[in-house]
């Protein structure tokens, strides 16, 4: 339900305008800060280093073969897209439902979904062994292959995600170029380029506003469908574990819950090391947010219980084979994880209203999307070790994966680079929109428009 937002006189909402320009211009980076910089930039550069000898030596640095295919990397392209559809879920349909205090943390999911869906067609370059003939996937596709489907659906969500970021953020980026002087000329120049002249108008608000409503009803379906035919790519294929009508439902359910989990870490860390962030990201914020992770892990454990309950139930030939294999053979440990760490544990904490404060919901947090990412290689990994087609006259190494260095580099480094997105975004622009969260707050728009119009 709404909550009902009283409008604040003149002088209060002056003062609330000069006090947001003071804590939400993006800050200069401490030790810690720099620190975490370069250790993104070392793993980036490692990875680097040795998908220069992929390239050059093809997938043979990797453990792939003819019969695992699919490794690491596809399980990470999962989970990108997973943890993308999060733009959707809090920008978009909390925006349609008129979500009264979305708007501290809605630019947090826009950045996230943006470096998510970036980094998810990076990986997928990297898993082709002849990235040059990615070409080919435009020139000569069928569009009976699901894959070009797929290809369809993240360049429409990429495109749309951008957008939906950029268009709200026009008024901070001309914020900044207008009220930050002491920067670099370079910088100064970057915020006048990217803010597309924009001069805090009354009409361009209002064309900002209603393009953001357009793209929050545009979003919604391309988001859903984004997963589900990333679920095809794996129904479609007649293996044991794949040959699920559930896959789409069960892939979006998990996708929207990992999405809520990295926002609420995002949410945490931000306010952890600004400390001026704590009025704007309240303890109202994590509690809420709690409950929404809570309700996308109900579903989720649904669609999962539907997953395995029927297939476990019939127990038919090379499926029953696959889910011992799950359940009680070489791949149940981390099954067993990442069901009770990833699900059951962050359920049963965060129904209660002490596990919904902020350091044990990030430890939550982090536990789901962990979990999220080692369940996206539960789907891939044991599948391709299973196939219906028995395993005969091949070499004993083709019937095991174990990923390479170089895969772990480089899978840790597209990782990395999502985070380095996250971490220069929030340097260099506002990650809490001032003229958002001043009409959140009962700030007459008009006045709004007057302040941001001031120069320093």
């Amino acid at each position: 339900m709404k909550e009902i937002i009283k409008p604040v006189n003149e002088q209060e909402a002056i003062e609330m305008l000069h006090r947001y320009n003071e804590d939400l211009l993006p800050q200069k980076f401490g030790m810690a800060g720099k620190l975490w910089v370069t250790i993104l930039c070392l793993v980036i550069a490692i990875g680097l280093y040795n998908y220069f000898w992929q390239l050059k030596l093809g997938l043979t640095v990797t453990g792939l073969s003819d019969t695992v295919s699919w490794g690491i990397y596809i399980s990470n392209f999962v989970f990108f897209v997973a943890v993308s559809l999060v733009g959707s879920l809090i920008t978009a349909i909390l925006n349609l439902l008129n979500v009264s205090w979305r708007a501290p943390i809605t630019r947090i999911s826009e950045i996230i979904a943006v470096s998510g869906i970036m980094f998810a067609g990076l990986i997928i370059i990297v898993d082709m062994g002849r990235p040059d003939r990615i070409l080919n996937m435009f020139l000569h596709g069928r569009i009976q292959s699901p894959i070009v489907w797929d290809v369809i659906v993240v360049m429409t969500y990429m495109t749309i995600s951008l957008l939906f970021l950029i268009f709200p953020l026009l008024p901070g980026i001309a914020f900044c170029r207008d009220r930050m002087t002491n920067i670099p000329k370079w910088q100064h120049k970057m915020y006048k380029i990217l803010s597309f002249g924009w001069t805090n108008k009354k009409a361009q608000y209002e064309i900002v506003v209603k393009a953001i409503k357009i793209l929050s009803v545009l979003i919604i379906p391309v988001a859903l469908s984004i997963h589900t035919v990333t679920s095809w790519l794996f129904a479609t294929t007649y293996r044991p574990g794949w040959d699920s009508t559930n896959f789409g439902a069960y892939f979006v359910a998990g996708a929207f819950m990992v999405g809520a989990a990295a926002v609420i870490a995002g949410m945490f860390i931000i306010r952890k090391f600004y400390n001026r962030y704590d009025e704007y990201i309240t303890d109202k914020h994590f509690d809420r947010m709690g409950r929404m992770l809570v309700l996308l892990s109900f579903v989720y454990l649904y669609f999962t219980v539907n997953e395995y309950f029927i297939p476990g139930y019939k127990m038919k030939g090379d499926e029953g084979e696959h889910l011992k294999e799950l359940f009680v053979g070489h791949y149940a440990p981390m099954f067993w994880m990442v069901q009770i760490f990833g699900m059951i544990i962050p359920i049963l904490v965060l129904l209660f209203p002490k596990g919904r404060k902020p350091v044990p919901i990030f430890i939550m947090a982090v536990f789901v999307i962990i979990g999220a990412w080692f369940k996206r290689y539960l789907i891939v990994i044991p599948t391709m070790l299973h196939p219906f087609l028995p395993l005969q006259q091949i070499p004993e190494a083709s019937k095991h994966y174990s990923a390479t260095f170089a895969e772990w580099s480089i899978t840790g480094a597209s990782l990395a680079g999502a985070l380095l997105v996250i971490t220069l975004f929030i340097r260099y622009f506002p990650i809490i929109s001032i003229w958002e969260l001043a009409e959140e707050r009962g700030v007459p728009h008009d006045t709004i428009y007057e302040h941001l119009n001031e120069k320093e």
